[in-house]
C-alpha cells in the first residue's frame, strides 16, 4: 500500500469516527484505527483491486450483527467485510461508530461518567437523596435519547420520519420496572417514534412483535390507522435478536391491561415504503 492511499484511509477514519492511527504498514497492506470516543477498533486490509478488506475488534457483542444487517452486501465470513470503494468504506466506519456509541454496556459507562462529574460539582450533603435521583434520572433519559437517534438514524422505527423535534425515545419496559441503569439504557428497550405514536405506546394502546407487525386494537377503524402511514424503517426490519424479548413483551402487557381494549387485537403488517 503507497503512502498516499495510508493517508486518504487516515483521513476516511478521521472523518468517520476512527480519528486515532495505531499503525499503518505499507510492509503489512494494514491500517489499523481507533478513536478515543468509542472502544472499537477497525483494521483495513488493502486487496489489491481499490477495494478493501474490514475487520471490526470490539466489546460489543451485537456490533457485527448490528453492521451485517446494515450491510448485507458486503458481508463476508468471520464478521469481516469486503468494501468496494473509499465511498463504502466511509459509510461503513460512521455505521460501526455511531452504532459502539449508541448499543449497550458503552451507553451505561457514558451515563455513569456524566453522572459522575455532575454529582461532584454539587454539595456533598446532596448525595443520596431526591437531588441525586433526579439527576440520574435527567441524565439517563438525555443519554437514552441520544442512542435511540443514533440507533435508529434519526427517523421514527415505524413511519420513517426524520424529525428529531418531533420524535420521543420510548421505553417499552418502563423505566420504574428496569432492574439496572444497563437495562434502562439499553437501545434494544424501546423504539425511536413520533409523538402520537409514542403517547399511543406509552399507554400499551399499541405495540409491535419481532415479526415487524403492529398491534392494536380491533375497534379501532382500520382507514385511521392506515392515515399513519407505516412502512418499515430500514433499521427496524430484521431487528437485532435482542429486542425481540422487548417486543413480546409490550405485547403481552397490551393484552393484559383491563379496560384498554374489547380484548380482541389485530395485526397491521408494516408496509414497505
Amino acid at each position: 500500500m503507497d503512502s498516499l492511499k495510508i493517508a486518504l484511509l487516515e483521513k476516511t477514519g478521521h472523518d468517520h469516527g476512527f480519528e486515532h492511527v495505531l499503525s499503518a504498514n505499507p510492509n503489512s497492506q494494514a491500517v489499523c484505527l481507533a478513536s478515543a470516543r468509542h472502544p472499537t477498533r477497525v483494521t483495513v486490509t488493502d486487496t489489491g483491486d481499490d477495494g478493501y478488506q474490514v475487520y471490526f475488534e470490539t466489546t460489543s457483542a451485537t456490533l457485527p450483527g448490528e453492521l451485517a444487517r446494515s450491510f448485507p452486501q458486503w458481508t463476508s465470513a468471520d464478521n469481516h467485510f469486503l468494501i468496494p470503494g473509499n465511498t463504502e468504506l466511509a459509510t461503513l466506519l460512521l455505521r460501526a461508530a455511531s452504532l459502539s456509541r449508541a448499543l449497550p454496556n458503552q451507553v451505561a459507562r457514558s451515563y455513569e461518567d456524566a453522572v459522575g462529574e455532575e454529582l461532584a460539582a454539587l454539595p456533598p450533603e446532596t448525595l443520596h437523596t431526591e437531588v441525586e435521583r433526579m439527576v440520574r434520572q435527567r441524565i439517563g433519559q438525555q443519554k437514552f435519547r441520544e442512542a435511540m437517534l443514533t440507533y435508529w438514524g434519526g427517523a421514527c422505527a415505524v413511519t420513517g420520519l426524520a424529525l428529531p423535534d418531533v420524535l420521543r425515545a420510548s421505553h417499552a419496559k418502563p423505566w420504574a420496572e428496569c432492574g439496572s441503569d444497563a437495562e434502562r439504557l439499553d437501545v434494544f428497550n424501546g423504539f425511536l417514534l413520533t409523538a402520537n405514536l409514542d403517547a399511543l405506546f406509552d399507554r400499551f394502546l399499541i405495540s409491535f412483535d419481532s415479526r415487524v407487525a403492529c398491534y392494536f386494537p380491533q375497534r379501532w377503524q382500520l382507514p385511521i390507522c392506515a392515515c399513519w402511514a407505516f412502512h418499515r424503517n430500514s433499521d427496524y426490519a430484521g431487528s437485532h435478536p435482542s429486542i425481540n424479548p422487548i417486543c413480546n413483551f409490550t405485547v403481552r402487557a397490551c393484552r393484559s391491561i383491563p379496560n384498554r381494549s374489547d380484548g380482541n387485537w389485530t395485526a397491521a403488517w408494516v408496509l414497505t415504503g
